[in-house]
């Protein structure tokens, strides 16, 4: 009997920001609202099964306008040493930008995040270098 496979490509049209800052998740969150003027809300967490290992549990902010999403994750899954995406574990956080706030000027964005005495380091990464780039897609 054939098989058949069904390949999908996404498309990854959303900035990713890599934050080190050894802080809880809801200190960071109000610090980048009051910074960026977001409204960075706690959502339900995320939830994932990887092949062989057990469900992680992401913390998840969210900011949603008409024309644009932002994303605060945990880079680390909750009382795990899992990690969302494991290739950056060196980063605590993982910043997500999509839609009309992309056309900030990411230098002018990492200036501002940096300005943060909360926040050690950012870096930009490009999403199509991320081995697990699609659990960044929801």
């Amino acid at each position: 009997m054939q098989t058949l496979q069904l390949y999908i490509e996404y498309e990854y049209d959303f900035d990713v920001y890599g934050l080190t800052a050894p802080l809880k998740e809801y200190k960071l969150a109000w610090a980048l609202n009051r910074l960026l003027g977001f409204r960075l809300k706690k959502q339900p967490d995320l939830s994932y099964e990887l092949c062989g290992q057990e469900r992680i549990i992401i913390s998840n902010y969210e900011y949603i306008t008409d024309h644009s999403v932002v994303r605060l994750l945990k880079n680390k899954a909750q009382g795990m040493k899992a990690f969302l995406l494991p290739e950056i574990k060196e980063y605590d956080y993982v910043l997500q930008i999509t839609g009309a706030l992309q056309q900030l000027c990411p230098q002018e964005l990492i200036a501002k995040l940096r300005s943060l005495p909360l926040v050690q380091y950012v870096q930009q990464i490009d999403p199509l270098t991320l081995k697990l780039k699609e659990n960044l897609i929801f």
